[in-house]
């Protein structure tokens, strides 16, 4: 029941390095993976069901306290070894950047089309949707070295956390409240071991998880008629929750409890063996970018105006298709056929390790530095 620590560096939505790489994955985190972007596919898929169904926005704020958190959590996890080392940094930008560019631009031309709407602008500083990860992904790592040169680092990503949500002058650009709201849970991954996941992945936890998983479930319920999911998606300040701004002072940390609560139950389940859809966690990539536009067309073209989709079969049915969907995109199928797009290999872009930059004289073996 042990959660051995990773040997090949992967980033936060699973994608690795090819070379061995599946003989070297970790099945835990790999299932971790798989079964948190099903989770963010039925929330997506929910949305609209919460308009009239109590049940279904009860198990939409329950997805939504934790599942972004648990994702951030693991980025941060698999983010540890990020020194800005080369090798580090074009496997950055050839993993996160480029798919960033690349599908930013692909949902803008699909809004385009969908909404007849040619003049809707391109902004690479506002992302469109799913886009915002991505970019805050990328902010997270490039300053994961600073994270990693202070005393309490959680306690400082915390406070800047805080000073999002107490801020309603910010501002949008680069998804700013969301990489700030988020960031907590990136820097706590960053500070995890091996340990501490097989701490969470014993019995005496799962158990514990049980009735604490129900009672979120059944306090979703209670509180569904009023509390709005937007405390839960940090896109803002808590002034637009209607509330005053210091009220931001107590509900980010304890949102940012409840979601730690609430991920660590999630992790304790997770299966640490070789199942069926192991090898699916290192698609998720693929599966979070691709989604989205079949969620949104759903939105464009109003597929959910046929009545019985929200009769509790209806609901079981949309469920069982963002499952269904999901997992075909995190197949080997479809990684063959856009690995162009989410993970380029881009070797052109690049200079190789023996190859000398411009204006430098190559130093022959024994020579000093500053000869």
């Amino acid at each position: 029941m042990s959660a051995p620590a990773p040997t090949a560096p992967r980033d936060g939505l699973g994608a690795a390095p090819a070379k061995a790489a599946s003989a070297r994955r970790d099945p835990y985190f790999d299932n971790a993976k798989y079964l948190t972007i099903v989770l963010v596919a039925c929330g997506h898929a929910w949305e609209p069901l919460t308009h009239g169904s109590r049940f279904a926005t009860a198990a939409y704020l329950t997805v939504y306290a934790f599942h972004m958190p648990a994702f951030a959590l693991v980025s941060g996890y698999f983010s540890r070894s990020f020194d800005m080392a080369p090798g580090r940094v074009r496997r950055l930008l050839t993993s996160v950047v480029v798919p960033y560019l690349v599908f930013e631009t692909a949902y803008t031309l699909f809004y385009r089309w969908a909404q007849d709407d040619p003049g809707y602008p391109l902004s690479l500083l506002d992302p469109w949707y799913v886009m915002w990860f991505l970019l805050a992904l990328f902010i997270w790592r490039i300053t994961t070295p600073l994270w990693l040169m202070l005393r309490h680092p959680v306690l400082v990503a915390m406070a800047l956390a805080v000073l999002a949500a107490v801020s309603p002058d910010l501002g949008g650009d680069i998804s700013i409240q969301r990489v700030l709201g988020f960031l907590p849970f990136f820097v706590l991954g960053l500070t995890l071991r091996a340990e501490h996941f097989e701490r969470l992945r014993t019995w005496r936890v799962r158990l514990f998880a049980l009735p604490v998983g129900a009672a979120a479930l059944v306090t979703a319920y209670l509180v569904a008629p009023w509390f709005g999911a937007g405390w839960l998606y940090h896109r803002g300040s808590v002034t637009g929750q209607g509330v005053p701004n210091w009220v931001g002072l107590f509900t980010t940390p304890a949102l940012f409890c409840l979601a730690l609560v609430l991920t660590a139950c999630f992790l304790s389940w997770v299966p640490g063996r070789h199942l069926w859809c192991t090898a699916l966690g290192a698609g998720t990539m693929y599966g979070y970018l691709l989604h989205g536009f079949v969620i949104k067309a759903s939105r464009f073209w109003d597929w959910y105006d046929h009545p019985w989709l929200h009769t509790a079969l209806g609901e079981l049915a949309v469920t069982a298709a963002a499952v269904g969907l999901i997992t075909a995109l995190c197949s080997a199928p479809v990684r063959r056929v856009f690995r162009f797009a989410v993970e380029p290999r881009m070797e052109w872009m690049f200079r190789r390790r023996d190859e000398v930059p411009p204006g430098r004289t190559p130093r022959t073996p024994g020579t000093p530095k500053d000869a």
